[in-house]
């Protein structure tokens, strides 16, 4: 058994690209590596080939190993619906919505899934590389803790600690972990990582040697900017921001739902070089010379479509409607767009029902069941090939003479078609991947796709990180390290 864990001095330090990266290293040298994160939280999911619900970022991480992804490599995924409460998902599966308070007092009881899950996975793998969750810095949250250090002494694996250089204070934050964390917890950790470096790393020579000095643990390296990340998903949504705009030709707008889901849908075409795409915040009108609007998931469907009314949203729709603009909506941007949304068991949040937008003749109703499955088909207009993924909980009704948008391969449809085409909507994720059927949606537009599937994106890109990571990193240290795991 093999394992050695990431964690970091605070969110968003690259621990989710550095596995990632890693795990093709490893897997260009020929081991079995397998990726594991005990806790996620993002709304950012994922179908395994069991039919569960994993994180983005697994996916991906499973990706760069070559291997599929499977619940074992993200046993328990929080999907926050409020700033209070989240979904919870344990094995795949739904367990219900805890608030923070439930969650915090309950996840002990957790750990015994999440060290069986990794057991399975060490079982079959030479190396797994673990991801943790925020920073153990956060000594407040150490009680039950299964994502960062109650994971590791649990599962007795080495941990290695990333501190982002990029964001400055890099010192303070490795060194202050140090002062923190209990001793038993700090034992845990055996070395260090810096992250996002730009300009030549002999220059930070003496701060390195500080923070060895400081908290007795080696270094193993300084990994420089990575720009190649950035044709990566991500996974939080603070990323959206800055998603867009290196493309010209015709306009894609997006709003920025507050409780936007499965937002990689977008990453095919924002790195088109023949539109652009334009992520639009909260207090910013729709464009008006926008050719495409794309209403996207939502983790809490009710309540973004009210945001979507507080901003005007819904007015600049119809008025971009009105111009003949073009209207897509993915999975709950699909609610929206229909005659109404009943959520009568309080799925997504409070129970009740509201008005959609009116531009689709379909009516949604919330329940229990979550269909979660992988999905592959053809548009039914124009025959174009899709591959992707359903997680949902509506069950949407077409009015009669409706045309569906979408035909799977076992011969049911999906979504549905109005004004000639011009507004569609389905529950299907990941549309954009397949190059076909991002060319169908591009030549609606007047523009043409660069004809790459995103599959061949993704692994150029990771095979350039594995490249700089071997060039920046004692790999082979990091291989023995990680042989010291109980």
């Amino acid at each position: 058994m093999a394992g050695l864990m990431i964690q970091g001095t605070g969110s968003d330090v690259g621990k989710s690209v550095l596995v990632a990266g890693l795990c093709r290293a490893l897997h260009r040298r020929g081991l079995r590596v397998l990726p594991f994160k005990p806790q996620n939280m993002s709304n950012n999911a994922a179908v395994t080939a069991e039919g569960g619900e994993i994180g983005r970022a697994q996916a991906l991480q499973a990706f760069a190993a070559g291997v599929a992804p499977s619940i074992d490599m993200n046993p328990v995924l929080l999907k926050p619906q409020s700033d209070m409460g989240a979904q919870l998902v344990v094995e795949g599966r739904v367990r219900g919505t805890w608030c923070a308070r439930d969650f915090r007092a309950g996840r002990a009881a957790l750990l015994d899934t999440v060290c069986a899950a990794y057991r399975r996975l060490a079982a079959r793998a030479d190396i797994v590389l673990v991801e943790g969750a925020g920073s153990p810095a956060e000594i407040n949250l150490r009680a039950g803790d299964i994502a960062n250090m109650g994971f590791a002494r649990a599962a007795g694996v080495p941990v290695l600690l990333a501190g982002d250089i990029d964001r400055g204070g890099v010192i303070a934050a490795l060194v202050g972990t140090r002062a923190v964390l209990d001793p038993a917890d700090a034992a845990m950790v055996r070395g260090f990582l810096i992250t996002k470096f730009r300009g030549d790393p002999a220059l930070f020579e003496q701060g390195y040697d500080a923070i060895a000095a400081a908290t007795g643990w080696r270094g193993y390296g300084i990994v420089p900017w990575l720009a190649e990340a950035a044709r990566l998903p991500a996974e939080d949504a603070v990323s959206l921001a800055t998603m867009g705009g290196a493309g010209a030709g015709p306009l894609i707008a997006v709003p920025m739902l507050p409780r936007i889901a499965n937002f990689d849908d977008l990453d095919a075409l924002a790195q088109e070089p023949r539109v652009r795409l334009r992520m639009i915040p909260r207090g910013t009108p729709l464009p008006g010379d926008a050719a495409l609007v794309i209403l996207p998931g939502s983790k809490a469907t009710i309540a973004d479509l009210a945001v979507v009314r507080d901003e005007g949203w819904d007015i600049d729709l119809a008025g971009h409607v009105r111009r003949g603009g073009h209207v897509l909506g993915l999975c709950g941007g699909y609610q929206m767009l229909g005659r109404s949304i009943a959520d009568p068991d309080g799925i997504e949040g409070p129970p009740g029902e509201a008005a959609g937008l009116g531009l689709l003749p379909i009516t949604t109703r919330l329940a229990p069941a979550k269909r979660v499955r992988r999905a592959e088909g053809v548009h039914v207009a124009g025959g174009a090939p899709f591959v992707g993924y359903e997680i949902h909980a509506g069950v949407t009704e077409r009015d009669p003479g409706t045309p569906p948008l979408l035909r799977f391969a076992d011969g049911e449809e999906d979504g549905a078609v109005a004004a000639g085409g011009r507004i569609a909507g389905c529950y299907v994720h990941g549309l954009f991947d397949a190059k076909a059927a991002r060319a169908h949606w591009l030549e609606k537009i007047g523009a043409a796709s660069d004809g790459r599937e995103r599959g061949d994106t993704l692994d150029a890109a990771l095979d350039a990180i594995a490249v700089r990571l071997e060039a920046a990193l004692d790999i082979d240290a990091l291989i023995a390290l990680a042989k010291e795991a109980a």
